[in-house]
C-alpha cells in the first residue's frame, strides 16, 4: 500500500515544497492549511488539502478523522505548521506569547496526540517534527520563537522514549535559514519597533536576520531530506540542515564556553 503522509502547514514554504516533492515520488500526501484550499474539493496537484487549525484540537481531530475515512491508515506525520513573532522578550504582549507558543508548540502537540492511535494501528509509523537551529541556540528578538522550538526539542526527546514500544519513530529536523515566505509573514512587535530602549537595536538585528533568511537555501533541500527520512528503516533522531556555517556553529555549541558562544552571537547579530 502507498505510504500516507500528513503535512501540516502545507500551503506555503517548507510544507508546500515537501508536499509537492513527496507527491511526485508517489506518496499519498495530505496537506493542511488554516484556510479553505483553492482547487476542486481541496485537491491540488495530487495533494489532498484539508482545512486544519493546529491550535484547535477539535479542528485537528476532524481533519485527521477525514483522512482516515478516506485512506484507512496514516503512516507519517510531518509537523511543519508554524509562525514567528519578532520583538523584545521584555515587551512581549501576553496575546503574542500565546499565539507563538500555541501555534508552534501546542499545535504540534495537538497533531501528535490525534495521530498517534492511527500510527500505532499502521504498525508504528514516523513523526517528523520541524524544530529549528533556533531550538538549539536562542536568537535575539526571536525569543519566544526560540522558546517554542526548544519546547519541541524537549517534547520530541520524551515522546521518542514513550512511543518506542509501539515501533513509532520520532525524528527532529532542525533547519537553518531557508528562503520561504516566513520572513514576510513574521509578526513584528510594534511596541518593540517604537521602543526608545530596544527600537534601534531591534532594527539592526532584524536587518541581519532578514538578510540571512532571504539569502537562505531552497526549501527543496528539506523536502529531499524528508524523503530520505521516510524511506529509512533506521532514521537518526536529529537532523540539522542548512548552510555549512550555520549547522556547524549549532553543532559547536557543546564545545564552546557559554559566554564565548554568546559573544559570537552578539557579534553576528550586531548587538553592541
Amino acid at each position: 500500500m502507498n505510504t500516507v503522509v500528513l503535512i501540516t502547514g502545507a500551503s506555503s514554504g517548507i510544507g508546500k515544497a515537501c508536499a509537492g516533492y513527496l507527491a511526485a515520488k508517489g506518496f499519498t500526501v495530505y496537506g493542511t492549511s488554516r484556510k479553505e484550499s483553492a482547487g476542486d474539493k481541496g485537491q491540488t496537484a495530487n495533494i489532498r488539502m484539508l482545512k486544519m487549525d493546529v491550535t484547535d484540537a477539535a479542528s485537528v481531530k476532524k481533519a485527521i478523522d477525514l483522512l482516515i475515512a478516506e485512506q484507512g491508515r496514516l503512516d507519517v506525520v510531518i509537523n511543519n505548521a508554524g509562525m514567528g513573532i519578532g520583538g523584545a522578550l521584555e515587551l512581549a504582549a501576553p496575546e503574542e506569547i500565546r499565539l507563538q507558543m500555541d501555534t508552534n508548540f501546542m499545535g504540534m502537540v495537538n497533531v501528535c496526540s490525534a495521530a498517534l492511535p492511527y500510527l500505532r494501528q499502521a504498525g508504528g509509523g514516523k513523526i517528523i517534527n520541524l524544530s529549528s537551529l533556533c531550538g538549539v541556540m536562542g536568537i535575539p528578538f526571536q525569543g519566544f520563537y526560540s522558546a517554542s522550538k526548544f519546547a519541541i526539542e524537549g517534547y520530541s526527546e520524551t515522546l521518542s522514549l514513550e512511543v518506542h514500544p509501539f515501533r513509532t519513530k520520532v525524528i527532529l529536523v532542525e533547519p537553518g535559514d531557508f528562503n520561504t515566505g516566513f520572513t514576510s509573514n513574521r509578526v513584528i512587535s510594534e511596541k518593540t519597533k517604537d521602543s526608545e530602549i530596544y527600537g534601534a537595536q531591534f532594527s539592526k538585528t532584524m536587518a541581519v536576520i532578514e538578510k540571512e533568511e532571504t539569502d537562505g537555501g531552497n526549501p527543496l533541500k528539506i523536502a529531499k531530506l524528508m524523503h530520505r527520512i521516510i524511506r529509512s528503516k533506521h532514521p537518526k533522531f536529529r537532523y540539522k540542515t542548512g548552510n555549512f556555517i550555520q549547522t556547524n556553529f549549532a553543532r559547536a555549541k557543546k564545545f564552546i564556553p557559554a559566554r564565548t558562544y554568546q559573544f559570537l552571537l552578539r557579534f553576528f547579530y550586531n548587538i553592541k
